[in-house]
């Protein structure tokens, strides 16, 4: 038995979803059971689980590198962020209501939180060996510290062994680790075992004087150097990497495919495995132009389908999707997507926000009404007129959407539900996240505008794989595992 393992922040986006994944899948390839943990994410990208319950996506993909289905005890609080000052609350897997940030960190709310964590936590616990903690953000954010459900107050719940990540190519990695450090109390300090330098760029050897002044400084050693990749792929967690995604589509002879990019876009891992199919240059963007130069336009998900309808129709946006399709293009909705591409959406009892209805872009005959029952399923399906069930995705929205005339769906459930409509090979909608990652979507969305063959269909499930062993060899290489082990042990 391995007691539990937290890995902690400078700062977010430093890297430690996916170390927390890299490990998940070393304890297993050594013969343990692991899962991973966040007691409160902050995200838009989101997953349902097998029992139909709402959890950050980050832990899903943990779960799947560790080998084992994801649970809403992974994580157990979920933040949707429905504006700049308020987010949806999911607990336990089903939201609770919206609150705003100064709402959300009243003291009561936070200890009913953090009680439900260190119960999923125990629940967790009970099952699984070691779990590995994901901390949030900074563990040192002194005015938030006192109400804090997710870093330190975890670990010392959990007995966890810590290791802070600090992300080297940031800069200022001196300063952030020794600044973090200074600032813990004894009892926090006393949990931090190890220091690992992330995205290192060169010659990790250079680094040797920085590692032992590190440790000087801080009294804590550093236990690894990982360097900065790009040829390992891992899901993103924080919707800030779409801004490395950003930009007009520019390899000649490939699919421009333009996902429209949305002020409250969520799941946007629904195009990861589209991004590696060698058909498609896939790029995200709010410029007009650049739509109009597309061949397949996305409307993905939303968290406030009013508000970025909203933004789309005063911007310009919807206008340039309306030309495109007009012009031939294909246009495809998702989700919240999906609604905007109908001729309204109606939020009478004022579930996500103040506003009552807007107007759709007119390219689907459907209506959607907004309701407070979320839907959380994961589904099998077949596509269009498929023989079989044989394609996965799953449904996370709330609002029910009606079509006028007979249903024309894209799906059919395996229960016999149809799902979606589709107006054509150049026009259709889905509540279906995960849809382009089956090859006979994607082979579809893209015959249109290519001659290129398909190719053998690429396997995701079986690279994602291969990616997560991949990253825990790159972990192996520059971490100091006989330490990290040792510390378990005890």
């Amino acid at each position: 038995m391995l007691r539990s393992i937290m890995f902690v922040g400078t700062a977010s986006d430093v890297g430690k979803s996916v170390i927390t994944a890299g490990f998940c899948r070393i304890f297993r390839q050594d013969g343990y059971r692991p899962a991973p943990f966040k007691a409160q994410n902050m995200s838009l990208n989101s997953y349902a689980t097998p029992e139909g319950l709402e959890i950050g996506r980050a832990q899903a993909v943990q779960a799947e590198a560790a080998g084992i289905p994801c649970h809403v005890d992974m994580n157990p609080v979920l933040l949707k962020p429905t504006s700049d000052q308020a987010s949806q609350v999911v607990l336990n897997g089903r939201p609770i209501g919206t609150q705003t940030a100064h709402e959300y960190f009243r003291e009561n709310d936070r200890h009913e939180l953090f009680a439900a964590a260190t119960q999923a936590y125990d629940r967790l616990a009970a099952r699984y060996a070691p779990v590995v903690l994901e901390g949030a953000g900074s563990i040192s954010e002194l005015n938030l510290k006192r109400r804090d459900i997710t870093n330190l107050r975890m670990a010392l719940h959990a007995g966890a062994a810590t290791y802070l990540v600090a992300d080297i190519d940031k800069g200022g990695v001196f300063g952030s680790v020794y600044g973090t450090l200074a600032l813990l109390e004894p009892a926090e300090k006393a949990c931090i075992k190890g220091i690992i330098i992330n995205k290192f760029r060169g010659d990790a050897r250079l680094f040797a004087d920085g590692r032992q002044q590190l440790a000087a400084l801080t009294g804590v050693p550093v236990v690894g150097v990982l360097p900065y990749f790009r040829d390992i792929f891992v899901e993103e967690e924080d919707s800030v990497a779409l801004e490395r995604k950003r930009g007009a589509a520019g390899l000649a002879g490939r699919v421009r495919v333009a996902v429209v990019l949305l002020g409250r876009l969520s799941n946007f891992t629904d195009f990861d495995a589209l991004s590696h199919d060698p058909r498609a240059d896939l790029f995200f963007t709010r410029d007009a132009a650049e739509l109009g130069a597309a061949d397949v336009i996305v409307l993905p998900g939303s968290k406030n389908t009013i508000a970025d309808l909203r933004v789309l129709t005063s911007s310009g946006l919807a206008a340039a999707v309306v030309r495109a399709h007009r012009a031939g293009k294909t246009v495809v909705g998702i989700c919240g997507g999906y609604q905007m591409l109908g001729r309204s959406v109606e939020d009478p009892d004022g579930v996500e926000g103040a506003v009552p209805a807007a107007a759709g872009l007119g390219l689907l005959p459907v209506r959607t009404v907004l309701q407070g029952e979320k839907t959380t399923q994961q589904r099998r399906f077949a596509f269009l007129n498929g023989a079989a069930a044989d394609c996965q995705g799953y449904e996370i929205h709330m609002g029910q959407t009606t079509a006028k005339g007979p249903p024309r769906p894209v799906a059919t459930l395996a229960d016999g539900t149809p799902e979606g409509y589709f107006a054509g090979p150049r026009c259709w909608g889905t509540y279906l996240h995960g849809i382009l990652d089956n090859p006979a979507v994607i082979d579809f969305l893209l015959a249109p505008h290519t001659e290129q063959k398909a190719g053998a269909p690429l396997d995701f499930a079986a690279f994602k794989n291969e990616q997560y062993d991949r990253l825990a060899a790159l972990i192996r290489e520059h971490v100091d595992m006989a330490r990290i082990y040792a510390e378990l042990r005890t």
